[in-house]
């Protein structure tokens, strides 16, 4: 492990594990100095840190945090991340409300501590520029990486305590490079534009600036040949229950439990939720009893219909070490359990999500990344979990329970690693049956919110408040033709008011958390 300590501009030592010093050229950028080391380390871990954050570095960890070499690890003191939260306005994405508290999946690094494998490094060589800036340096690098395979985080761990401490900062003309290099050019428009609008502030030069700027997302970096083998021991003894709400989707079951059958790992128990609202109904699932099945089979039979009801009911009897949370209308291969644990046990991770195309639909992500979503029909977690987290009852019938499920996650410190192979099919079947259409308070109002409040519910409790003012210029947009009224004087009184009301009933849905 190597460890570099700087004052922001430039180096200022560099040592070995054993404190012994590193010679090295300290009139080279940060940067180009962490590359210099790379080159002359490949097979190195290379810490970062602020001099002036120097006895706060919690060494005695590091090796157990950075747990396999695909890893970005950073930690920002500061109140507010590098770029600010104006970047808000143009990334809609989890990775930007960052809960410093827990280890969090995000691009936004900083220079004050942060670790990274030399191998990464060296895959990137010069296709980023050395920045002197060395904030602006590591950032740009975690976001072109991110979708590369590189897992990146926020880890306060890196540090003893984490008092705050106002290392460094950013300028407006920081900011719209920034986007400028990394986003496409129509967000250095839209970032104009809600600045003004919803700040006041007119950044024309920091704008015109911008584009003397070129691209930086079309690299040809590759992170394939970087091994990943997680030294964290997550897999005690691969059991794993299998949880599936059902209502009315008797033949599709029954094809998911065959595909549970053929596994060459077979679950411990299969928990199957099935929901019926019509009075004095009875089960239709007959073969649960009427064949043998190679798990056992725990059945509930309920008047209550909703997924997330049906979901959290199912959780309470699990059991074993993992659990899959499965869809009545999935198919799968017999290898997909035994896969799932080796994917597992490569990146020592607690929750996995899988690619989860329909019939003749292509897998759009093909790498093993930080996954943006949840799915609440194709994952895998640890049941250690559960005791923390549950599908939020707000939300039944609504839309977003499985992403809010996914940050619940993430806030509790469990990141959600994406994996394209193995896929599970997901058949969309046609709705089953005895399905009700729900009616919310909000249904009959004449005039309809606008987003859906449960999509404002999620966005409000886990969203910056520049994230959901972009979202509103970029729904107020899209939206315009979509509707009848063409006065845009009256559309943009019209659609005010449609949004107050989302925001109204999406707060009386958190009154109802």
């Amino acid at each position: 492990m190597i460890f570099i300590y700087h004052s922001l501009k430039k180096i200022a030592t560099i040592e070995d594990h054993l404190g012994q010093p590193i010679a090295l050229d300290f009139g080279l950028s940060i940067a180009e100095g962490l590359f210099q080391l790379a080159v002359r380390y490949p097979n190195s871990c290379i810490v970062w840190c602020a001099v002036a954050c120097q006895d706060n570095l919690n060494v005695g960890e590091l090796s157990k945090l950075f747990h396999h070499d695909k890893l970005l690890l950073s930690y920002d003191p500061n109140t507010a991340n590098y770029l600010g939260n104006m970047i808000g306005y143009v990334d809609e994405s989890l990775f930007v409300k960052v809960n410093k508290k827990v280890c969090f999946p995000t691009w936004q690094m900083s220079s004050a501590v942060g670790m990274i494998h030399a191998s990464v490094v060296l895959a990137v060589g010069k296709e980023i520029p050395f920045n002197s800036d060395f904030d602006y340096y590591l950032n740009s690098l975690a976001k072109l990486l991110m979708p590369k395979g590189l897992l990146s985080y926020s880890e306060p761990q890196l540090f003893k305590n984490c008092d705050s401490k106002e290392i460094t900062g950013h300028s407006n003309f920081t900011l719209f490079r920034f986007v400028k290099q990394h986003y496409k050019t129509r967000w250095i428009f839209i970032l104009l534009f809600n600045l003004f609008f919803f700040e006041k502030k007119l950044l024309v030069f920091p704008f015109l600036a911008s584009f003397f700027y070129k691209k930086r997302n079309n690299t040809s970096i590759n992170l394939d040949k970087i091994p990943v083998a997680s030294s964290r021991k997550v897999v005690r003894d691969k059991s794993i229950d299998v949880i599936i709400p059902t209502i009315g989707r008797k033949a599709y079951l029954y094809a998911v439990l065959h595909d549970l059958a053929k596994q060459t790992l077979l679950p411990e128990k299969v928990i199957i939720v099935e929901q019926n609202p019509i009075a004095n109904s009875i089960s239709e699932l007959d073969y649960l009893v009427n064949e043998r099945w190679p798990f056992e089979i725990k059945h509930i039979f309920t008047h209550q219909a909703g997924a997330c009801n049906a979901r959290n009911v199912a959780l309470k009897e699990v059991k074993s070490e993992w659990v899959f949370l499965a869809d009545d209308d999935n198919r799968f291969e017999s290898f997909l359990l035994s896969t799932i644990f080796l994917k597992i046990e490569k990146y020592g991770t607690k929750a996995i999500t899988t690619s989860y195309p329909q019939v003749k639909e292509s897998i759009l992500y093909k790498n093993e990344i930080q996954s943006l979503t949840f799915g609440s029909g194709n994952s895998f977690i640890k049941s250690e979990i559960l005791e923390k987290c549950q599908f939020n009852m707000a939300l039944e019938f609504g839309y977003g329970e499985d992403n809010e499920f996914g940050m619940q996650l993430r806030n509790n410190g469990i990141d959600v690693i994406y994996v394209p192979e193995p896929s599970i099919l997901h058949l969309k079947a046609p709705s089953g049956g005895f399905r009700i259409k729900p009616v919310f308070k909000w249904s009959y109002d004449k005039l309809q919110p606008k987003p859906s409040p449960t999509v404002m519910f999620f966005m409000l409790n886990n969203k910056t408040e520049e994230q959901v003012l972009g979202y509103k210029t970029i729904l107020l947009f899209k939206y315009y033709q979509h509707q009848a009224l063409k006065s845009p004087f009256s559309y943009y009184i019209n659609f005010k008011k449609q949004w107050n009301s989302s925001v109204f009933w999406a707060n009386e849905l958190n009154c109802k958390e």
